[in-house]
């Protein structure tokens, strides 16, 4: 059964696209995994990238990362077209994930001031400084990285995203597993982000409760193309649920009777 596409991108507040894609296609063998997908993530928005399980979520990241090329349509990052410029691309993402490894046996300040380096950061002390007060970590700055826990890797993984002050910040299941104040942590600090540096950011999650909290606008896809694109209360009413959970498993639903 094909889902009829709920958009309700009018009423969302115009900003300059930093990530725009279009008409996104990729099939492995047999199986359509996005067919013709636009999506467009504008300046300081809060967006999140939802769908159940082999709808295409994974797929559309790698493709909007620059990580797996599409077999049509384009991906824009900045004016910066992938594949053919994805370095120039790159230097304007961030991307983070709570199953990300950190290094065991460095200290927290060492493993960013590090990756203030590769970023090409001349001097990465202040940035270092600025991320871990952000999320409320400073405290974390002389630990060594075998004495966090996941919670707290989580959110020095994100501050090592966002040292850059990248453009686009990219998370994959940011606050998956985490105890309640951790979450808080990481939805606070994102927001202080977006509204202080106007970073884009996009997210892909499970918690439909945690992405109410977080993003402003969701985007839903079902096989591979968008069915649902605007803020969460209002595409939930427009499919008849109560919440995101309730559109999420209505989709979920139609995908295993399909």
């Amino acid at each position: 059964m094909r889902v009829a596409a709920v958009c309700d991108t009018h009423s969302m507040p115009s900003a300059p696209d930093v990530l725009r894609a279009r008409g996104l296609v990729k099939k492995y063998k047999r199986i359509q995994a996005v067919d013709g997908l636009d999506l467009t993530v504008g300046a300081g928005e809060r967006v999140a990238l939802l769908g159940p399980n082999g709808a295409g979520k994974t797929t559309t990241l790698l493709m909007l990362l620059g990580v797996v090329s599409p077999d049509a349509g384009s991906v824009e990052i900045k004016g910066h077209h992938l594949p053919r410029h994805r370095s120039e691309a790159a230097a304007h993402v961030g991307f983070a994930a709570g199953y990300l490894p950190l290094p065991e046996r460095l200290r927290v300040g060492e493993f960013l001031r590090l990756f203030g380096q590769l970023y090409g950061l001349s001097d990465p002390k202040p940035a270092v400084e600025l991320g871990l007060n952000r999320f409320g970590v400073a405290h974390l700055a002389d630990a060594m990285g075998n004495e966090l826990s996941s919670g707290q890797r989580t959110l020095i993984g994100i501050v090592k995203a966002t040292m850059h002050r990248p453009s686009l910040l990219v998370l994959d299941e940011p606050t998956a597993s985490l105890d309640p104040d951790v979450a808080l942590r990481v939805r606070t600090g994102l927001n202080r982000l977006c509204a202080d540096e106007g970073t884009a950011l996009l997210v892909t999650s499970h918690n439909m409760i945690e992405v109410e909290r977080m993003c402003e606008r969701v985007v839903f896809i079902s096989s591979g193309r968008v069915v649902a694109d605007g803020r969460p209360a209002e595409v939930a009413a427009r499919f008849g649920r109560d919440d995101l959970e309730g559109v999420f498993l209505h989709l979920a639903e139609e995908r295993e009777g399909a």
